[in-house]
């Protein structure tokens, strides 16, 4: 059980521009400056030096470094994804030097399988979409039917690939009653790009529901303030930013919270207490881009809390889990489903990819969606029959 926590005396957060991982994506970037010559300097003298001149050892090394360098370097052609390739080249060079300790051929092997990694991992994963099904039921709700809640989150768009054609595929096969979009439009290195605004709009605009589509806006990083009214003009979509609606599905209510993301629980917990109506008495749905709010809804009542901004970790290593989430309770809030007293909590891995210089790469993390079915435990006119 994941207990409420002060953050009042923190002075960096997650999401933000200036939090530790911000600079340090920002900072990264500065290696895709560097003149191609250069940069084959720089991965010639760390093959060399890592193996203290083993010329054998030395030379593999180099040429998959080069190959990693080729193989990210293509991404965007084929419209895969669209990051800078130096950086993450540069990590993943660091990666592979570790295993120069082995001698051959197990070295070899080693930087074999760590390619086919690359190649999984950059990409295939990325664009493997898969539709989570989750089911809830309440005594709060009285219909004969469920309803079908399609939950989508961190579409982080560069440009539309195969994954957001497939997306928006899945959107008009699955059929769902209420479409709710949980932040983060935009990526972080095409916040100012029209054509990645245009695809956005694009992409939204096809997702369509009896009930409605609506968003929330993501990290103060990625949906940047100035930019979201621009961005939602127009559009069929409706942005919550400190908003209450009552939605009426089979003659019955159903209350939506829709809540902008500081990602500073002092802050925005008093806004949702606000919004939050004294007894509860309908189903509620808090919308709402972090998880980290999960423990103040839980408090206030809220029946079901749709997230994401983790992304999963978007790599993750066997029982272990995400090797890093952007979250004020550290790995406590990964992804998935889970529960805080009688709140559901659902944390999604999201569809895009980190930006800046951080890799487009996935592990173990494939994106998602997920479709709900939210029935009654016990739905209008069904007998209960007990037993004695």
């Amino acid at each position: 059980m994941v207990k409420e926590r002060d953050f009042s005396h923190l002075s960096r957060f997650p999401g933000e521009t200036g939090n530790p991982f911000d600079i340090v994506l920002h900072r990264a970037e500065e290696f895709e400056k560097l003149p191609w010559p250069g940069f084959v300097v720089l991965l010639f003298l760390l093959a060399a030096l890592v193996p203290a001149f083993d010329l054998p050892k030395g030379a593999v090394l180099f040429a998959f470094f080069v190959s990693d360098w080729a193989m990210l370097a293509f991404l965007p052609r084929e419209k895969i994804s669209f990051g800078p390739p130096k950086p993450p080249t540069l990590i993943l060079a660091v990666l592979r030097s570790i295993f120069a300790v082995f001698w051959f051929p197990l070295f070899l092997i080693l930087q074999l399988v760590g390619t086919a990694l690359v190649i999984y991992g950059f990409w295939i994963e990325p664009q493997r979409l898969t539709v989570t099904f989750q089911k809830l039921a309440s005594p709060k709700l009285t219909s004969t039917r469920p309803l079908r809640l399609l939950h989508l989150g961190d579409l982080h768009i560069e440009r539309i690939t195969a994954r957001e054609k497939r997306l928006n595929q899945l959107v008009k096969d699955l059929k769902p009653d209420l479409i709710l979009f949980s932040g983060d439009i935009l990526n972080l290195s095409y916040l100012h790009d029209p054509a990645s605004w245009e695809a956005a709009r694009q992409v939204i605009s096809e997702w369509r529901a009896p009930l409605g589509t609506f968003l929330v806006s993501g990290s103060p990083a990625v949906d940047l303030p100035e930019i979201m009214p621009d961005l939602t003009r127009d559009f069929p979509v409706r942005w919550l930013q400190k908003d209450r609606l009552s939605l009426e599905f089979d003659r019955q209510q159903i209350d939506l919270i829709g809540l902008t993301c500081t990602h500073r629980p002092a802050l925005d917990g008093p806004q949702l207490e606000a919004l939050v109506p004294t007894p509860p008495g309908a189903f509620s749905i808090l919308l709402y881009h972090s998880p980290d709010l999960a423990p103040i809804a839980a408090r206030l009542g809220i029946d079901l809390q749709l997230s994401g901004h983790t992304h999963g970790g978007q790599i993750r290593l066997p029982w272990l889990g995400a090797i890093f989430t952007g979250s004020l309770y550290g790995r406590a809030f990964q992804s998935g489903r889970m529960k805080l007293n009688e709140l559901t909590l659902y944390i999604t891995r999201g569809i895009g990819l980190e930006g800046a210089a951080a890799p487009r790469v996935r592990f173990l993390c494939p994106p998602e969606i997920i479709l709900w079915e939210i029935s009654a435990s016990n739905p209008a006119g069904k007998i209960s029959l007990k037993e004695g």
